[in-house]
């Protein structure tokens, strides 16, 4: 049965195939290709949107973790600030009570006052002098007796601790046996003082210096938080930062939240100050505590609102600040993500039906139209033949069919293919015929260039003998002589092209070698209307290159840069560090630009744009840059500029 039905179908003309055939393949592959699409298009929607929704959340959570390390970075370099001024401020009072003390030792030494008179007038003057609110100045002897207290005067304090334990007052008294005469000492530590209500350690910063006549150690001592004269501003400034946070939105309910690592909520749109550790979702779980314990990571947990009637899932990336031990956590509900999707969805449905009725309403007018199909795949084969013959020889007509187009199709196919390949021959011998031709120019250019050059060479060498470097002449002459050199070099080079010279490899400073360069470049004539300036990288090291060659290339981009702009413009010349062990040297021009038909052709010998060029310029500068192991890459815009970058190695392998 299947086969006389095909033997049927083969047997009628093309109009009445149509007939038998366009009815159900136009209806049934509707509906499936639909349905195909459909499924896929919400799939790869959900999939889209849930991965963009996600890449937001991390954003957030790096934008706000990034907005309190500003924040911190700033107030870090505040309070060292401060801490600079309060080490002077306590070291002036130092000072000036150890002069106090020498001042009453200079009474007793002059006979005018007993010692312990001396002392006791020490004891007063030190005993008068307040800093901050609570800071006041004491002094003890190497032993730990406190001989000037305000209120433990003639303790022993030599065994105190402060509240990480440490003996404090030990390492004061060591640290002042050794110190030098005029030296101020300083200590911080923890302390908390119950007389003055303290119900936490706040950090004490002491100042202190060694008065050895008496063994006393004097010492001015005030709390760090007394010392900032801008407390209120830094509280501003933070809760500016908390309004930022809390005023970012994320969808529709979304939001920014930030905890410390036992729970208790730092920056909270409504709950701040509330500890939620022990918060679970609607399963019971206590995700609160798992982004504790991760610190950083993914979170999906079913949550329900005041309000809601059913629990939503909800979302949220989190990301650990360390210098505050915060957690920032950014949360969504993905019923907000989706909300996109499903009306996709609905459209597609709704599309799906109403072009599935569409269709089988006009599936009659098709029969009408089936003779279009006749003269489709002639408008194919005319377009493929249109192609061909503005020169795109890889074009091919479809060998869809065995009939009459199917044979034409073949046809032509191997015909282009033949075309093609006679093409490649030709440009073949072309190339090879140019190759010679360079080699046969080559030989004369280098025999009637190299004898005024070397006279050249010569009167330089004379004319620089006799001038003195001072001279303003002498730089122009050693110049003359540098360049006259590289042009016998270049006809050497255009002479080897085509054995491909190998460089001589030697640690080149790439950045001394461009500013040589750029120098020489502002004085020539082609670049008068040419403002040229540098970009180079500090710390760009020296790598293994010829330093001949990589001159001759950059002088070939500087003078094409040129020459694209003939109505004046700018050139950037630049080096910088790359992160795939290359360095990078670009050339940034404003120049008129290349057109995309000739980006793929401006590396070929002989190809050129110039009415006076050679088209062997670009061709050197490649060859020179991959015997080097680099790359050439070339970005243009017509009417905006060219950008040609070059990426040589910093190390290189064996050649």
């Amino acid at each position: 049965m299947r086969r006389y039905l095909f033997r049927f179908l083969d047997n009628l003309r093309l109009r009445w195939k149509m007939l038998v055939v366009v009815m159900p393949l136009v209806i049934v592959p509707i509906v499936l290709v639909g349905a195909i699409v459909g499924t896929i298009a919400s799939r790869q929607a959900y999939l889209g949107i849930t991965r963009t929704s996600m890449d937001d959340l991390q954003h957030m959570a790096t934008f706000t973790t990034d907005l309190l390390n500003a924040h911190h970075q700033q107030f870090q370099v505040y309070k060292r600030d401060k801490q600079k001024t309060l080490n002077l401020e306590l070291a002036t009072l130092v000072n000036l009570s150890y002069n106090l003390v020498e001042a009453e030792h200079r009474q007793y030494t002059n006979g005018r006052l007993s010692l312990a008179a001396a002392r006791q007038e020490a004891r007063k003057s030190l005993r008068k002098v307040n800093v901050g609110e609570t800071g006041y100045i004491y002094a003890m002897t190497t032993n730990g007796d406190l001989m000037v207290h305000l209120a433990r005067e003639g303790e022993n304090v030599y065994n105190e601790r402060d509240e990480n334990g440490r003996y404090f007052i030990r390492i004061m008294c060591e640290a002042a046996r050794q110190s030098k005469p005029g030296e101020v000492l300083y200590i911080m530590y923890p302390w908390r003082n119950a007389t003055l209500g303290d119900t936490h350690p706040r950090r004490k910063i002491v100042a202190y210096r060694y008065f050895r006549e008496w063994d006393w150690i004097i010492a001015v001592g005030s709390y760090v938080d007394e010392t900032y004269e801008d407390a209120a501003f830094e509280r501003n400034s933070f809760e500016e930062l908390k309004a930022k946070i809390r005023g970012k939105k994320v969808g529709d309910t979304g939001y920014i939240y930030c905890m410390d690592s036992k729970g208790t909520l730092m920056i909270h749109p409504f709950d701040e100050g509330a500890n939620i550790f022990d918060a679970r979702d609607v399963n019971g779980s206590y995700f609160i505590r798992e982004m504790c314990r991760n610190k950083k990571g993914w979170i999906r947990y079913p949550w329900k609102n005041k309000g809601d009637r059913a629990a939503r899932m909800k979302i949220v990336r989190y990301e650990y600040f360390k210098p505050w031990d915060w957690i920032v956590a950014v949360g969504s509900y993905e019923d907000e993500f989706y909300s996109e999707p499903n009306k996709i969805k609905g459209r597609i449905t709704t599309s799906i039906v109403l072009l599935t009725l569409l269709v089988g309403a006009i599936a009659s007018g098709m029969v009408v139209l089936a003779s279009k199909v006749l003269t489709d795949p002639i408008n194919r084969m005319i377009e493929v033949i249109r192609r061909v013959k503005r020169g795109r020889l890889n074009e091919r007509m479809p060998e869809e069919t065995s009939d009459e187009f199917g044979e034409l199709a073949a046809a032509f196919n191997r015909m282009t293919t033949i075309i093609k390949h006679n093409k490649e021959m030709e440009a073949t011998l072309t190339q090879q015929g140019k190759m010679a031709s360079l080699g046969v120019l080559s030989s004369g250019v280098a025999h009637e260039i190299n004898n005024p050059l070397g006279v050249i060479l010569g009167y330089a060498s004379y004319l620089e003998g006799k001038m003195s470097p001072d001279d303003p002449g002498f730089k122009y002459m050693h110049e003359i002589k540098r360049e006259s050199k590289r042009c016998k070099k270049i006809v050497q080079d255009l002479l080897s092209y085509a054995r491909t010279p190998k460089p001589v490899m030697e640690p080149t400073d790439i950045n001394g070698l461009l500013e040589q360069i750029v120098d020489f470049a502002a004085n020539h004539t082609d670049m008068h209307h040419v403002t040229v300036r540098t970009e180079l990288c500090e710390d760009l090291p020296e790598i293994m290159a010829d330093g001949d060659q990589i001159r001759q290339v950059a002088i070939n981009l500087i003078l094409n840069a040129g020459a694209a702009m003939a109505g004046g413009g700018s050139l950037v010349v630049g080096t910088a560090m790359a992160d795939d062990g290359f360095i990078d040297i670009s050339f940034r021009d404003t120049g008129a630009g290349i057109p995309a038909d000739n980006l793929e052709k401006i590396f070929e010998p002989f190809f050129t744009t110039k009415e006076k060029g050679t088209g062997l310029g670009l061709a050197i500068t490649k060859q020179i840059v991959e015997m080097h192991h680099g790359k050439v890459r070339i970005d243009s815009v017509v009417g905006v500029g060219t950008t040609v970058t070059i990426r040589l190695p910093r190390e290189q392998e064996e050649l």
